[in-house]
């Protein structure tokens, strides 16, 4: 884990490739839980009967729970001392290229692209890339966008 000062020795770090980070595990459990919150119980994610004779030869994950793991996968890679707050600002873009199969476990790297000063503190993009430990393309490649806010003293 890489560990910056402040935030503004991000500036400086444009350019830098933060990771691999360690592996999660994804399993049946935690596939079925994300189909039940966001009501997605399409069978190639919670049949592990059908799933099997399917194409991707078993279940796989939903893109946006791949998706939604790269606050705590990208959380693992580097850590902004004096931030009072991080929001998820958006994405600019996402790609999928390859299914992300029950059973196997994930990491990320991050490329920080872009560091920019907003008011009370830094717009973050990072090139995000999720892979498994079956190898093969990766499962998501994301540019992110954060903002990290600056600790006030109370």
């Amino acid at each position: 884990m890489r560990t910056f000062d402040s935030i503004d020795d991000l500036a400086a770090a444009v350019g830098e490739t933060l990771g691999p980070g360690p592996w999660q595990p994804i399993d049946q459990k935690r596939v079925d839980l994300f189909a039940d919150a966001t009501d997605d119980h399409q069978w190639i994610h919670v049949d592990p009967e059908r799933a099997a004779t399917g194409p991707f030869g078993g279940t796989v994950a939903h893109g946006y729970l791949t998706l939604s793991l790269l606050p705590a996968l990208a959380g693992a890679l580097y850590r902004v001392r004096g931030v009072g707050m991080g929001v998820n600002y958006g994405l600019n873009r996402v790609r999928f290229p390859a299914p992300l199969r029950v059973g196997s476990s994930v990491r990320a790297s991050a490329t920080i692209a872009e560091v920019s000063v907003v008011d009370g503190g830094v717009q973050m993009v990072n090139v995000v890339t999720v892979e498994t430990d079956a190898g093969g393309k990766p499962v998501c490649v994301a540019e992110t966008v954060s903002r990290l806010y600056r600790a006030v003293a109370r």
